[in-house]
């Protein structure tokens, strides 16, 4: 069975730091607020390492749709 792998895009400018996706991402520490802002002063979510499964739960729940998300077979 292939294990599948994925990516997140990220509207930086569109996020504003709700941080709903955290809490609805099934793998801990693959997504967190960035230290730095964007020109609105908002805090963003971005991916802080490789163990994203795909799964597209944030891009799901993310009231402002700016999380795309990308899956690729391994």
């Amino acid at each position: 069975m292939a294990k599948v792998k994925g990516d997140i895009e990220v509207d930086i400018e569109g996020c504003k730091g709700c941080e709903i996706c955290i809490d609805a991402c099934p793998v801990e520490n693959t997504i967190a607020m960035s230290k730095n802002v964007n020109s609105k002063g908002y805090h963003y979510m971005e991916l802080i390492n490789d163990t994203c499964i795909g799964c597209a739960n944030c891009a799901i729940v993310c009231p402002d749709g700016v999380i795309t998300v990308y899956k690729a077979r391994k």
